[in-house]
């Protein structure tokens, strides 16, 4: 079957038609993307028995994003993913001052992020879709006209290719990152405590009680934060109130940031990207009730886990880690690869 696009109404948003758009390729692999939000909806992958199935959480209705927004099921987050402490930051010796939606500090945007607006849509062939929005100055209390590109692109290697692209005309924070949660069983299976994670890092950011980085840098090895070796994210998460919601700081040069098998499924992601940190999130506050299918269901703590490419929380305040400030006349660019296949 030849690559293709397809469209289904999803909803009205405001005066916003929300529609599906569904790219599938020559192997009947399918990815669906919503534009309230520029949310993936559905990644379509065969186990290894050759059945298909949904392997990230979603809606089969766009009430069920909009009334879950803090969950931030499948969307683009922006325009600064992860925390910002005290919602304040300073460009320039002058402050800005951001909503507190975490406590004393700014998560995933503000109130009203990128996840929570309509984007546009172009499509740019049977493979490509791209999704774009404009976050005037003031928006969320950031600076400058922030224009926001992501290109979507599902490979004839089972791939979903995810890249952005962002300028502005006024010094920014910019920090984009999707948030998609994987539960590589497809249902079969109702958490991912027995998926195996390995990742591509031998620091992680330090956190105090308010998961805000310290500024420093510890080391992974020996520690129950060790994921060097693969091992089953249930392995150690008792040992985390809660469970795992940590930036690691990615090696680097290969790109490689993370593998996922699922031993019951046999499916195996892995997970590329030019960013140089990448959030794990094992979906410690899941509890949405859910239609799926016409029945009945529940996202049940830890029901799937996040790896969200990014720069390090808290950047704009931490003059020691990665740069996070887009000036005029620069262009913000991230990919990142989600690739698919079973063992």
């Amino acid at each position: 079957m030849p690559p293709a696009i397809t469209e289904r109404p999803f909803g009205i948003h405001g005066t916003n038609m929300v529609t599906e758009y569904t790219i599938s390729n020559e192997n009947g692999m399918e990815v669906s993307v919503i534009n309230y939000g520029a949310t993936i909806t559905k990644i379509i992958t065969a186990d290894k028995n050759g059945a298909k199935g949904n392997v990230i959480l979603g809606f089969n209705y766009l009430n069920g994003y909009i009334e879950n927004g803090n969950q931030y099921i499948g969307c683009i987050v922006g325009r600064y993913c992860n925390r910002i402490a005290n919602a304040t930051f300073s460009i320039n010796g002058k402050e800005y001052n951001l909503a507190k939606n975490n406590k004393e500090n700014s998560l995933h945007g503000g109130n009203k992020g990128f996840d929570k607006v309509c984007w546009g849509v172009k499509k740019i062939n049977e493979q490509s879709l791209k999704l774009s929005y404009l976050s005037a100055d003031g928006e969320e209390g950031f600076p400058g006209n922030l224009s926001v590109d992501v290109i979507y692109t599902l490979s004839p290697a089972n791939e979903l290719i995810i890249e952005y692209a962002a300028t502005t005309d006024q010094a920014t924070p910019v920090n984009l990152t999707s948030h998609c949660y994987f539960n590589l069983s497809a249902g079969q299976v109702r958490t991912i405590l027995d998926h195996e994670l390995k990742i591509y890092a031998d620091l992680y950011t330090t956190l105090n009680n308010d998961a805000i980085p310290t500024g420093e840098l510890a080391s992974v090895k020996n520690d129950r934060l060790d994921f060097s070796t693969a091992k089953k994210v249930g392995r150690d998460i008792n040992n985390f109130p809660g469970g795992y919601d940590i930036n690691f700081v990615l090696n680097g040069p290969s790109g490689k940031a993370a593998e996922l098998y699922d031993p019951v499924s046999g499916r195996y992601m892995e997970m590329y990207t030019t960013e140089p940190g990448m959030q794990f999130y094992s979906g410690n506050f899941l509890h949405t009730a859910i239609i799926n299918n016409n029945t009945t269901s529940d996202y049940v703590e830890h029901a799937a886990l996040c790896l969200e490419a990014q720069h390090f929380p808290d950047s704009p305040n931490n003059p020691s880690f990665p740069n996070t400030i887009l000036q005029p006349g620069e262009t913000y660019d991230q990919r990142t690869v989600y690739r698919f296949s079973v063992k």
